[in-house]
């Protein structure tokens, strides 16, 4: 069937050195969604950082990285994560922080933030991304989160199944464990599969297999199927595209 849409996670969690193509700041960022949608994504994912290097939910770096990726992208969609280990585990800062994008031009904010089901503070945080104007990709990491996200009854631009951890060789059969609970509680919204390091590109043919969005980037793997060094994020693009089924 193939995958319906690659989303390209530019840089996730990773830390300078990590690898030499690994964008942090805000022109880094513009030209690896740019090389990426060159190479056939259809939307970008990002950490913002702050002058230091570390991740941040600041109006400020949200604000320039998100303005620096639509001058160089125009009409590319671009999403930043909302994780709760950005504010150190505060709800009440991450909350603040994200409330702080009401200061930006709307041209400035995300077209859509990932809120991770398992973090607590999701429904409140969710609820101020709306009024925001931000859509909502929702974090399902288990059959757990399924159900939470099952009784809030919100609904999202996607559900994220993400395979976070745990064994290679169990991957995909959690991955249809939560795929099958959603389904069988008939929550909404289209499904984007993932997973990092080991599974990732398990679930990036998965995701073809099952004709599912997925997505690929240096935030999730450093390699090429084959265990090879990558180029970079649109390198790791490509190489997706290429395993279409």
């Amino acid at each position: 069937m193939g995958v319906t849409m690659i989303k390209a996670c530019l840089n996730g969690t990773r830390r300078a050195g990590d690898h030499p193509a690994l964008p942090l700041t805000p022109l880094e960022l513009a030209e690896a969604a740019r090389e990426a949608r060159e190479a056939g994504a259809a939307a970008v994912h990002m950490h913002p950082r702050d002058e230091a290097g570390s991740e941040s939910l600041s109006a400020v770096h949200v604000g320039a990285a998100v303005r620096a990726v639509r001058r160089a992208c125009p009409g590319l969609p671009v999403g930043v994560s909302t994780g709760l280990w950005i504010s150190g585990g505060d709800v009440e800062a991450r909350r603040e922080a994200v409330g702080g994008w009401a200061a930006l031009p709307a041209e400035d904010r995300p077209d859509f933030a990932s809120v991770n089901l398992s973090e607590p503070g999701f429904s409140d945080l969710w609820h101020d991304l709306r009024r925001l104007g931000v859509g909502v990709e929702a974090g399902v990491w288990s059959v757990d989160d399924a159900d939470a996200l099952a009784s809030t009854g919100l609904e999202c631009v996607r559900v994220l199944v993400e395979i976070i951890g745990g064994s290679a060789d169990t991957a995909v059969s959690r991955a249809h464990a939560v795929l099958g609970r959603l389904d069988e509680l008939s929550v909404p919204g289209p499904r984007l599969l993932h997973g990092e390091e080991g599974p990732a590109w398990i679930l990036v043919d998965e995701a073809g297999q099952l004709g599912l969005a997925t997505r690929i980037g240096l935030e999730d793997v450093l390699h090429s199927p084959v265990g090879d060094p990558v180029d970079g994020n649109a390198d790791l693009v490509r190489l997706a595209l290429a395993r279409r089924v």
